[in-house]
């Protein structure tokens, strides 16, 4: 197939690292949006997240890569997680590697998201190019008309997002049945159980770590509390 009858949908806020350049300087078709998911659309179920290292480190502590992870696998079938830069500096970046790796673990096995690395912009271009060469993969339409939830109401979705085994699904099934997020943390196990596909088993999960002491709470406050 020829390069030039292929094309990438490509974020805005791409443009500064480069890529999109050498997407271009190859011979492919490139069309810039902004959009509201993903970085880079290599095919109509395909998108691909970027991350340098950097990046994915800081959106582990400030709670944006599950919830971007829950929104990648909501409307793409194939959603990938690219990250980018030199593993061996992960020491230097992670105060604590393992919860790095631990992050990692999660998008790969709870929500079944590869994550593919890079060692650099022009790698990342390569890969791009050989994931949209795919057969089959040019057809179709790429952009879909992705619903954008408010401030308040992505909020209260992250935080459903943040309980385990919960992603984007069960938090919309949890606000049409509870309609806040409040009333999703008081209900019962059994009321949870409830919720279309959840289970028993990821509801018990789910009121567990909700009830569950914290080990920062202060002794002055558990004499208090008993």
């Amino acid at each position: 197939m020829k390069l030039e009858n292929l094309r990438i949908v490509v974020d805005e806020r791409e443009r500064k690292s480069g890529i999109p350049e050498l997407l271009k300087s190859v011979g492919l078709n490139i069309e810039m949006k902004t959009l509201p998911i993903g970085d880079y659309i290599v095919a109509p179920e395909t998108v691909v997240e970027r991350k340098s290292l950097r990046d994915l480190m800081a959106s582990v502590f400030d709670g944006r890569l599950f919830d971007q992870c829950s929104r990648l696998k909501e409307h793409f079938e194939n959603p990938v997680v690219l990250m980018e830069g030199n593993v061996d500096e992960i020491e230097e970046i992670a105060d604590n590697p393992l919860i790095f790796y631990g992050a990692i673990s999660t998008v790969v096995l709870d929500f079944k998201i590869p994550v593919i690395p890079t060692p650099s912009a022009t790698h990342t271009a390569k890969l791009l190019v050989s994931m949209c060469s795919r057969k089959d993969s040019h057809k179709g339409p790429y952009l879909k008309k992705i619903k954008k939830s408010s401030d308040l109401e992505r909020q209260q979705l992250s935080s459903l997002c943040s309980l385990p085994g919960i992603g984007e699904k069960f938090a919309v099934r949890m606000l049409e049945k509870f309609g806040t997020p409040l009333n999703v943390f008081t209900a019962t196990t059994t009321e949870l159980g409830k919720i279309e596909g959840l289970g028993e088993a990821r509801a018990k999960k789910i009121k567990k770590m909700l009830d569950t002491k914290s080990k920062h709470l202060k002794i002055s406050n558990q004499t208090t509390l008993s």
